[in-house]
């Protein structure tokens, strides 16, 4: 057996990663065979312990997760560390004096408490005074009681949390209302701003992301850059020595380096260090976002024999925020770097082979367990396999974040 994870940023007022909500799953059924539906997301996290650990998962961030109405009764939670993680009541729930008992045990035992898609309905009076936060799906609660309510909720010291936040003009209506996290779609995406300039240092990363994507790659062209910038020679001396990359030979020269590596690797590397400067204004999680993206669609394209020099699989993850880091349009930032026509196809989001890659990693983030089936099942590949490339790309990301902060 297996576990299903995903992962969706929970971010404050000024953009910076407060917590993650992570999404167990068996499977797109969420259960395993003779196993209740309520009991599956414990019993998940009881035998595979997130397969990774919960720090992996969630980058030593706070974890909000799941739980249903037989899992609190039985106090599934307690096995997990009150310090790290948020119990998020779901609002299947059935209220009753059996699980407000248990509510009040488990807060007793230090656990923070969320009430999930909250709706306004009087049922939830009972956990109200046991809960520390209240996650409200904007987009389906009425805006009228989230004005009358919101008020009311932050007087009893809640924090309350906009779920589904899609625009920049939601966000700063929810800011405004007193909501204090929010959650959604709207922060991989770019908030919009015509013309905006772009600086000289940035125009240089963006040459770099030219110099990756073509086939006759300009070493001496690299070398120069690099050697004229010390942060940047700095951060591929830390890369190059990461364990996770290179666990024998201590590298002690750009030169030795960008021999060490081999083409693809260097073009891999400059491309993330390229991106992780063009997003220096913008909260890490973007970068995150894009680092767990990038390797997944390697390691998928790999698997499949779809081995490109330019590493387009790598590529296409990469730079899929890249309109949310320098608020652009994708269409406008790719008149500005000529890309492979079949890498700038998938990043418009036209369908082909990178596309799909791209939607499956997409899907991952969504906890969206149907589409990753179908998209696997259109690949080709083992449901499980995926998970593992998947699990595989978060380490990686949490690796090379560390290696390419200055």
């Amino acid at each position: 057996m297996y576990a299903y994870v995903a992962r969706q940023p929970i971010l404050d007022k000024s953009g910076a990663l407060h917590a993650y909500e992570l999404l167990f799953r068996n499977g797109e059924s969420n259960q395993f065979p003779g196993v209740p539906q309520d009991e599956a997301t414990s019993k998940l996290l009881a035998e595979n312990h997130l397969m990774l650990g919960i720090e992996d998962i969630s980058d030593g961030q706070l974890a909000f997760i799941n739980f249903h109405q037989d899992a609190l009764i039985k106090q599934f939670p307690t096995f997990l560390d009150p310090k790290n993680v948020v119990i998020e009541i779901v609002e299947s729930v059935e209220i009753s004096d059996e699980l407000v008992n248990a509510c009040q045990q488990i807060k007793q035992l230090g656990y923070s408490l969320a009430l999930d898609d909250y709706d306004f309905s009087s049922r939830w009076e009972p956990l109200i005074p046991l809960a520390t936060y209240i996650k409200i799906d904007v987009q389906a609660a009425s805006h009228a009681l989230i004005e009358e309510y919101a008020p009311i909720y932050k007087a009893r010291n809640l924090l309350l949390v906009a779920e589904r936040i899609e625009t920049p003009e939601e966000l700063d209506k929810y800011s405004a209302l007193g909501f204090d996290f929010f959650q959604g779609y709207h922060f991989a995406k770019p908030e919009l701003v015509k013309k905006k300039s772009i600086s000289a240092s940035k125009q240089v990363m963006l040459d770099l992301l030219e110099a990756c994507n073509k086939p006759d790659f300009d070493f001496d062209y690299i070398n120069d850059i690099l050697t004229r910038d010390v942060a940047l020679s700095y951060m591929l001396l830390r890369f190059i020595n990461c364990p996770i990359i290179n666990k024998r030979t201590k590298i002690t020269s750009l030169k030795h380096a960008l021999t060490f590596m081999g083409e693809v690797e260097v073009k891999k590397f400059v491309a993330l260090l390229a991106l992780a400067n063009l997003a220096d204004n913008k909260p890490m999680q973007l970068v995150q976002l894009s680092l767990v993206r990038a390797k997944f669609c390697e390691l998928v394209a790999r698997f499949r024999n779809d081995h490109d020099n330019p590493p387009k699989g790598f590529l296409v993850g990469l730079l899929s925020l890249l309109d949310a880091m320098l608020d652009h349009t994708m269409q406008d930032l790719l008149e500005r770097i000529p890309l492979s026509e079949e890498l700038k196809q998938a990043l418009l989001g036209i369908e082909n082979t990178l596309k799909i890659y791209l939607s499956l990693a997409r899907a991952f983030e969504e906890g969206n367990w149907s589409s990753v089936k179908r998209l696997s099942t259109k690949l080709n590949l083992d449901q499980r396999l995926i998970h593992s490339f998947y699990n595989e790309s978060i380490k990686w990301s949490y690796a090379m974040t560390n290696a390419i902060k200055k």
